[in-house]
């Protein structure tokens, strides 16, 4: 450029004529006309494309083949090396790889979708799952956590869970809710099969009764992309992508999933402080205009759960979510309805709840209670000891000692009198009893009616006295004080 500049300058400016500019520069005519007549050096540029004789006549046949790639698996599609031997084995293309690498570059750019800047209204909410690893009391795991986005405040929560299916989904939006501090009035989705039973016509979609129950709570609306369109709900999606990169790297390690979701929400509180590019405010302060136009907090609680209608087997289990779970053996064989949340799984018969297991999120496991099959066992005395159930059940010390001392006393009818007393644990706490055994053996008595006598005995309290604070209704009302005279003839005589 400081060469082109002083010619110009020394031509045009100082009258140095051309012959002399050549011959100093050396330089051409064509070469120094156009340095004449530019102010700056203008490129190449030219005048038409240069033919392609040998990979012109197959240009049509790439366009085809990446045009059927549209509709092939992503990982089944062709590469710029399998079109050139394509080209070359069935057509037979004479020419190189290169020129066929560059041809599909260009028309894959050509046919790459553009998206049209959309503008989010406060109050809307878009929603998704990812999936990552995390380490849970030591133990390395797939995770799926869930990103409910605010596109206007650019605001997000995230919490984490085992899988993803109905009840956590349940659980996500009403965490994500309380987090907000209100709920969106319209909230996008992908077509998941946890809200979506069939997909209709158009925008229309048949929704799942679990999903129709939290909508109906919380009185949100709901919009679903297009099959095969997430990027519709796009400001989620980006979400998703960076809480992956940016809070769950490295891999992290923690007891629970409680203790993981308290940091992750933690997380999405010190963001909210964080300025959006493009914008004068904090996402905080932009989050209080999306809680303006947000619907209110319903006042009762919302139970994320899932139900499902079973049958206890012969072995008084129930299979729930690919797990088991025992029942008490009284209820074998009845129809039964099994209510699983994200921390516990309930077994009900009827009204009433006749067992209580916390959730396993593993696979074809097996939660038992021992307490379930206690009185089985009183019948079937000799399969005590085989028991799966009372496998690994941990006791104290003094109860085994109990067992000890009354097979030594009563022989086998002992075992029987042992199971007798373990069924006060269905009223009693493991503590209660060994307090109640412990004192039995302290004073000889073993049986289980001793047992028994003992354990309700420790149980009782003593009538507190009566006071009328907190009662200013009773204050009116006087009480005449008992006639003794009856009394006091009895104790005179």
């Amino acid at each position: 450029m400081n060469e082109w500049t002083e010619i110009r300058r020394k031509v045009l400016v100082e009258g140095l004529s051309k012959r002399s500019a050549c011959e100093e520069y050396g330089l051409g005519w064509r070469t120094l006309d156009k340095i004449l007549r530019n102010p700056e050096p203008p490129g190449y540029s030219g005048a038409d494309r240069r033919p392609k004789p040998k990979l012109g006549p197959f240009l049509r046949v790439i366009d085809q083949i990446l045009e059927d790639d549209r509709e092939a698996p992503p990982k089944q599609r062709h590469s710029a090396r399998r079109i050139f031997e394509r080209l070359r084995d069935e057509y037979g293309y004479t020419g190189g790889i290169t020129q066929v690498r560059d041809a599909v570059a260009r028309a894959r750019r050509h046919s790459k979708e553009v998206f049209v800047p959309l503008s989010h209204p406060p109050g809307h909410a878009q929603f998704d799952f990812g999936e990552a690893t995390v380490e849970i009391a030591s133990v390395r795991q797939k995770a799926a956590f869930a990103v409910m986005t605010l596109p206007y405040s650019d605001a997000y929560f995230v919490s984490a869970y085992p899988r993803e299916c109905t009840e956590t989904f349940q659980a996500a939006h009403e965490a994500a809710f309380s987090f907000f501090g209100g709920v969106p009035k319209k909230i996008d989705y992908d077509n998941t099969t946890i809200a979506v039973r069939k997909v209709l016509q158009g925008p229309e979609r048949s929704l799942t009764r679990e999903f129709l129950r939290l909508e109906s709570h919380f009185l949100f609306d709901h919009r679903f992309c297009r099959v095969g369109r997430g990027n519709e709900k796009g400001h989620v999606e980006t979400h998703v992508g960076y809480v992956r990169r940016n809070l769950l790297v490295p891999v992290l390690s923690f007891e629970s999933f409680s203790a993981l979701n308290d940091y992750l929400a933690a997380c999405c509180y010190a963001d909210l402080f964080r300025r959006v590019r493009g914008k004068a405010e904090q996402k905080v302060e932009r989050l209080e205009v999306d809680r303006l136009v947000m619907l209110l907090l319903p006042a009762s609680t919302f139970e994320a759960r899932r139900v499902e209608q079973t049958t206890v087997n012969s072995l008084s289990l129930v299979r729930f979510d690919r797990n088991d779970y025992s029942v008490p053996t009284d209820y074998a064989h009845h129809p039964v309805t099994a209510v699983g949340s994200v921390e516990e799984v309930r077994i009900c018969c009827g009204t009433e709840v006749i067992a209580t297991h916390r959730r396993n999120w593993a696979k074809e496991q097996v939660s038992f209670d021992p307490r379930h099959y206690l009185a089985l066992l009183e019948r079937k005395p000799g399969a005590f000891d085989h028991a799966r159930p009372l496998e690994g059940w941990e006791l104290p010390g003094c109860i085994w000692l109990l067992r000890r001392r009354l097979e030594a006393d009563l022989g086998p009818r002992g075992t029987r009198e042992f199971i007798k007393v373990l069924r006060l644990l269905e009223h009693a706490t493991v503590v209660e009893l060994a307090g109640a055994v412990t004192q039995a053996l302290d004073i000889g008595a073993t049986g289980s009616d001793a047992v028994s006598c003992i354990l309700h005995h420790r149980k009782e309290r003593p009538v507190g006295l009566f006071s009328l604070d907190g009662h200013p209704q009773l204050k009116l009302f006087e009480i005449s004080p008992p006639d003794l005279g009856a009394y006091r003839v009895l104790t005179s005589v």
